[in-house]
């Protein structure tokens, strides 16, 4: 039997998903940089022929550390699942010999180099400056209309996006940002590989999206995602997926399968992520691309992954096209033949729909909850009235556990301030979409008070003022860090 190395960090689709479908391929040999989510710590031993997890030491030289792990246990195959390790398993696969997303991937991980490669091949994209001193920033600022948005250029998860509005806001938004990332750091939401990835950004004009056009529903977020792969340089689509809209300043609150697009319109959305995914020159990945939909037909790419895409994208499509990704992914770069759609599949195609929600203490207009709320997930799975034929779960190695107070919301920290990861299934995306709309409604006013009385209480109005970046009401810390529960759920980079 072939013989696998699976790189473990943040991020990324369930581990518990991946281990099962992994195993079931191949010896499966486990390679945890990041600590395993309890809920699956028991499986992985009887799922994996070997879990190491290396200490701070082994970690310095990581592409030399997997490398010598692959080696040890002969691997014929090594992948990650997280956006923060796919350069060093592609330099790693470099090294061996073996398939992987190849030179090319570091394109698909550092914003400002897919930014360039995508304007050198003339695609549609914001407006962009690349940044890495404030004195930068500034210069950019003067150059781009406003407002804009600062982002790191290896962050995931919207984590340290920042809005600028103002040029007074120019110094306040890049302090704050490099302070998040500091902290996404501490937290293992941070590169593994590249030095001083923490230090890169990317300011671009915030272009103005659209769904009329697109959706026949009201509801929808004005960007959707292209899930795919990349096998033997050729690029398959596989779905579609939609989104609900985003929570300030672009944190994703959900995304589902599929996005109710006619087929007309999917067809042009493919057909630009297939130019994206081109352009950057993978070899053997999956991918992951989201594209902003905006009046008039216009679209704009937002970025590309070398990975599929993370939360429950990955189990959505199998569960609503039958389709086991990761066993087709482990499949191929064992050498093995895999019959990839011919097509990018579509509502038609699809056996009901499902869906994944953030749990994020922001309603439905993304205004701060009253007050703390505890998450338990028991008194929503039975308060909320969804509709007939749905069905509610939580991903526990995704969420706090029961009893923890939802983290205040941190523009900045994006998902990093999530409290749980919520999957439905329903007989459709339009009934997902509204099921959805009632839950993000309801928690604010159906979870218990939180017990917790000396959790920090959110701000009773938004905090912008003329010379601090737009954002939401946060909590009234002096940094923007954020609140440390009694367990940190596993990230979730969309």
């Amino acid at each position: 039997m072939s013989t696998v190395l699976l790189v473990h960090a943040k991020g990324g689709p369930p581990l518990g998903h991946v281990l099962a479908r992994a195993a079931a391929r191949a010896d499966l040999h486990l390679l945890a940089l990041s600590e395993l989510p309890p809920a699956v710590a028991a499986s992985a031993g009887s799922l994996c022929a070997s879990v190491v997890a290396p200490d701070d030491a082994e970690r310095h030289d990581l592409v030399s550390l997997i490398v010598s792990r692959a080696e040890a246990v002969g691997a014929d195959a090594v992948l990650t699942f997280s956006e923060y390790a796919v350069v060093a398993v592609a330099e790693a696969c470099e090294a061996l010999g073996l398939a992987g997303a190849g030179g090319a991937a570091g394109l698909a991980r550092d914003k400002r180099m897919m930014r360039h490669t995508w304007l050198r091949a003339g695609l549609a994209q914001p407006e962009f400056r690349a940044v890495a001193t404030r004195d930068d920033l500034r210069e950019a600022a003067a150059a781009l209309p406003y407002p804009m948005l600062l982002k790191a250029a290896w962050s995931a998860g919207s984590t340290a996006h920042q809005i600028i509005s103002a040029p007074e806001q120019v110094d306040s938004a890049w302090r704050c940002s490099r302070e998040v990332m500091a902290e996404s750091a501490l937290l293992g939401y941070a590169e593994l590989h590249v030095a001083e990835a923490d230090a890169h950004f990317v300011v671009e004009e915030i272009v103005t999206g659209a769904t009329e056009e697109w959706f026949e529903d009201t509801g929808w977020g004005d960007y959707v995602s292209v899930e795919g792969v990349v096998a033997d340089g050729v690029y398959h689509p596989v779905c579609l997926s939609g989104r609900m809209p985003t929570v300030e300043p672009f944190t994703e609150r959900a995304s589902i399968t599929p996005a109710l697009l006619p087929d007309d319109l999917q067809e042009r959305v493919v057909a630009l992520a297939r130019d994206a995914v081109d352009a950057l020159g993978l070899r053997d990945c999956g991918t992951h691309t989201e594209i902003k939909l905006g009046p008039g037909g216009r679209m704009w790419l937002i970025e590309t992954a070398a990975r599929f895409g993370g939360a429950m994208t990955v189990p959505q499509i199998e569960e609503v096209f039958q389709l086991d990704l990761v066993g087709m992914l482990v499949d191929h770069l064992l050498g093995r033949t895999v019959d990839w759609p011919a097509r990018a599949l579509g509502p038609g195609d699809a056996r009901g729909a499902a869906g994944s929600l953030v749990v994020l203490a922001v309603d439905g207009d993304g205004a701060a909850w009253r007050d703390r709320r505890d998450w338990d997930f028991a008194v929503v799975r039975d308060a909320v009235a969804l509709s007939e034929g749905s069905a509610l779960s939580v991903v526990p190695e995704s969420s706090l556990p029961d009893g923890s107070t939802v983290p205040v919301y941190e523009p900045a920290g994006g998902a990093n301030t999530m409290a749980a990861l919520c999957l439905l299934s329903a007989t459709d995306a339009r009934t997902v979409l509204r099921d959805f709309t009632t839950l993000v409604r309801a928690l604010p006013e159906l979870l218990p008070p939180a017990t917790d009385a000396t959790a920090p209480s959110p701000a009773p109005s938004p905090a912008s003022t003329p010379t601090a970046p737009a954002r939401a009401p946060r909590s009234s810390a002096p940094t923007p860090t954020r609140p440390r529960p009694a367990a940190e759920p596993e990230g979730i980079p969309a």
